[in-house]
C-alpha cells in the first residue's frame, strides 16, 4: 500500500475508487464501506484507495484536543491494507483545507488531483468548509463531472448505529466485549517497554511497563485480562491500567503482568490485547491488602484463560 500524506508526495496515480471518511477504529460500518469500495475497484479495474485526514477537524476547529484517536496511524493503516486498499491519503486537516468549499473538494482534490472515478461514503459524511458538504452534494457534483457515488447506510448492533462515538463510550466504560462487538477485533494498546519503579516485583509479580498517550481512547482504569505479543509470540497476560492510588500518586499508566514470562525486555515494542474488564481500579487499606488482591487478581485470569483456551473461535 502506497501512502501519501501531502500533494506533492502525488505522481503516477492510477484511476482510484476512493472511501471517504475518518476511520478511527475502523469499525464495522468502516468495514462495509472498505468491502464495497474494493468490490468497484475490482469490477472496474480501478485501484481501491482510502482518503481520509491525518489529523480530526473537530480537534483543529476547537484548537485543543476534544476527539481522542481510537486506533493509532500504524494500526488504522495496517487494517486498510489487509482489506485491500492500495492508495490512502492521509492528509493533515490544515487552513486550506478548513475554508475549501465542498465544490473544490470534490472537483480540485478528488476527482482532478487523486483521480476518483468512484467515490464512497457513510450516510453521515460531511466534508468542505463548515462541513457544508454532504452525501447528497457529493453525488450532484459527481453526476456533474462523472464520478459515480456510492452510500452507505448505517451498520446497526443491536439496535445502536455503529460509530466511532460509541467504541470511545465502550472503552471508557472498560466494555472490550462492546468493542470487539463493533470492530471485529480486540482494543490494543502498543508501546516501548520503559523502566518501571519494579514495585511489582517486590510483590512477587514482575510487570512491564508503558507508557500511554493521552490522545488516545483510554481504558477505564482496573484489571483487565489480556494477551501480550513479544516478537511475534503471544502470551497470557494480566494488566492493570490506573494511577496505583494505594502506592502515591501516579500518572495513569499500563502495567503488565506475563504469566510464565521472566526476561528483561525494555526498550522493546510489544502490544497488548484487552479482552475483558475483571475489576475497577480502588483504593487499598494496606500494601498487604494489596498484595493478597492481585494474587487473587492473578489466579482468577489463570482460570479465566484457560476457559478461553477451550474456545477456539475467540478474537483474543
Amino acid at each position: 500500500m502506497k501512502i501519501y500524506r501531502n500533494r506533492s508526495e502525488l505522481k503516477d496515480l492510477n484511476p482510484a475508487a476512493i472511501a471517504l471518511g475518518n476511520f478511527d477504529g475502523v469499525h464495522k460500518g468502516h468495514q462495509a464501506l472498505i468491502d464495497a469500495c474494493t468490490g468497484k475497484a475490482n469490477d472496474r479495474d480501478l485501484v481501491p484507495a482510502v482518503f481520509t485526514f491525518s489529523n480530526h477537524p473537530n480537534n483543529v476547529i476547537a484548537g485543543k484536543n476534544v476527539i481522542k484517536n481510537i486506533i493509532t496511524f500504524d494500526e488504522k493503516a495496517h487494517i486498510l491494507e489487509t482489506m485491500g486498499i492500495e492508495y490512502l491519503f492521509s492528509f493533515e486537516f490544515d487552513q486550506a483545507m478548513r475554508i475549501s468549499t465542498p465544490d473544490s473538494f470534490c472537483r480540485e482534490l478528488l476527482f482532478e488531483t487523486l483521480r476518483m472515478k468512484e467515490a464512497f461514503c457513510g450516510f453521515n459524511y460531511h466534508f468542505g468548509y463548515k462541513a457544508q458538504g454532504n452525501p447528497k452534494i457529493l453525488k450532484q457534483i459527481g453526476d456533474t463531472l462523472g464520478y459515480g457515488v456510492t452510500i452507505l447506510p448505517p451498520v446497526e448492533i443491536d439496535g445502536e448505529i455503529v460509530s466511532s462515538t460509541l467504541i470511545r463510550k465502550a472503552v471508557d466504560e472498560g466494555k472490550m466485549e462492546r468493542y470487539r462487538q463493533f470492530t471485529g477485533r480486540c482494543y490494543t494498546l502498543y508501546g516501548h517497554v520503559i523502566e518501571g519503579r519494579r514495585f511489582g516485583r517486590t510483590l512477587g509479580f514482575p510487570t512491564i511497563n508503558l507508557a500511554l498517550d493521552l490522545t488516545m481512547a483510554l481504558p477505564l482504569n482496573g484489571v483487565y485480562l489480556t494477551g501480550t505479543w513479544i516478537e511475534g509470540v503471544r502470551y497470557e497476560s494480566i494488566t492493570n491500567v490506573g494511577q496505583k492510588p494505594t502506592v502515591g500518586v501516579f500518572a495513569k499508566n499500563a502495567e503488565t503482568h506475563i504469566f510464565q514470562f521472566d526476561r528483561d525486555i525494555y526498550g522493546m515494542d510489544v502490544r497488548v490485547e484487552f479482552i475483558e474488564l475483571m475489576r475497577e481500579e480502588r483504593t487499598f487499606s494496606s500494601i498487604d491488602q494489596l498484595t493478597e488482591q492481585i494474587g487473587e487478581d492473578c489466579r482468577s485470569a489463570r482460570k479465566l484463560h484457560r476457559e478461553r483456551r477451550r474456545n477456539t473461535h475467540e478474537i483474543c
